[in-house]
Formats: structure tokens, sequence, C-alpha cells
């Protein structure tokens, strides 16, 4: 029986992708670098925002001061734009209430920021949330179930008792490793192969699927 739901943030819970690339572009451009197209955001985002930042700048380019000046200037930019058209999926709010009514404990798990990560969830999706966690310093990024860990423990619960939600493989990894049920879903960044491959048990296609699933579960 799930008695719990993880969702991932970006990409599961809402569509963040051009804040963050607008953010990253802005950066970049500041020192003369060459920006990158939307759609490759959506393979650049899931590993933190210090990844991003790895990744977006030019390897022949990237040294440590290179990165710390795209890096601080990006986080300044994303803390005055991260909800410029940054939105919870349609479908989304009403789920996350059904499960909560049905006495579904719910939370968030992000490689984001964790200040960032507690903003958003916060500002769109109010107390539905019983545990929201972001990258802290000291604690290991998802796949590695550190941090899931600490999650589940929030909660109360095993991790046979939990689903965990979320759009890329890194989530599924995150999930298989941690022992929770990994659920891909398919209105966000990356493939249905990727999910599968990276061990998704099932998938959901639309985000009003995700209270009947765990609900008939």
């Amino acid at each position: 029986m799930i008695k719990a739901v993880i969702f991932d943030l970006d990409g599961t819970l809402v569509n963040s992708i051009e804040d963050l690339c607008n953010s990253a572009n802005f950066a970049l451009s500041k020192y003369g670098f060459p920006q990158h197209e939307l759609a490759k955001y959506n393979y650049f985002v899931g590993h933190g925002m210090t990844n991003l930042i790895e990744t977006v700048i030019p390897k022949e380019s990237l040294n440590k001061e290179n990165f710390q000046k795209v890096y601080d200037t990006f986080i300044e930019h994303y803390s005055s734009n991260y909800l410029v058209n940054t939105a919870a999926f349609d479908g989304i709010l009403e789920s996350l209430k059904t499960l909560k009514e049905n006495g579904i404990a719910l939370a968030v798990l992000s490689n984001k920021k964790d200040e960032f990560t507690q903003r958003i969830a916060k500002e769109l999706f109010g107390d539905l949330f019983d545990v929201v966690l972001g990258k802290k310093e000291g604690c290991p990024l998802k796949p590695d179930p550190y941090s899931t860990l600490m999650v589940l423990n929030g909660l109360g619960v095993t991790a046979k008792e939990c689903a965990f939600l979320g759009d890329s493989g890194v989530d599924m990894e995150t999930a298989v490793n941690s022992g929770c049920l990994p659920v891909g879903v398919l209105w966000g960044l990356r493939t249905a192969d990727e999910l599968k491959n990276s061990g998704a048990k099932h998938l959901i296609h639309n985000p009003t699927e995700i209270a009947p699933f765990i609900l008939g579960f």
C-alpha cells in the first residue's frame, strides 16, 4: 500500500525550463559566451545548478574563474526571475489536493538549490507538502539515496510504502537506489525510453492520472 509520494520538482511538478534557460543564457552572454537554445536545456538540467553551469560554459573556457563568475551571475539573475514563467503543470494542483485529502503524505525532493526548491514549493503549492528538500551543502545529489532516506524519515514511512515520481532517469535511479516505487512521468523533459531504461516500473502520461494511480495501487 502506498502511503506517501515523493515528487521531483522541475519537469514533474512545475514547468521551469524557460526561467532556467533565460537565467543561464543571461549569465553566459554577460561574459561573451555563446547562449543555448531552449530545447538543449531539457538535457542540461537535472543534476543541480553547479552541473548546469559547468555544462553550458564552452569546454575550452571552463575553469574556476569563468565558472564562478557565470555561476554567481546566474544565481543572482535566477533569484529575481525564478517565477517569471515557471508554473505548475495543468492538473498537478488538483491531483496533490486529492492525494492529501485521502491521507497520502507528500514530499518534494530536488537537485535544485534548497532555497529555490523551498520558495517554489511554498509559492506555488502552499502547505500541501509535508517535507520539501533541495540541494544542501554536504548532501549528495540524486541519484544517491541519502536525501531520499532523509525525506522518508521525515514522512514517517518506509521506502516500500512510498512512490517516487519524476521525469528523468536520475529520478528513476534515485527511486531504485532508495527502494521506492519508481514512477516515470511523461509530461516533463525526458523520454519514456530513458525512464524505462533507468528503472521506471510504471509510466504516467498526464498529471490527472496521478491520484487514481496512487490511490488504486
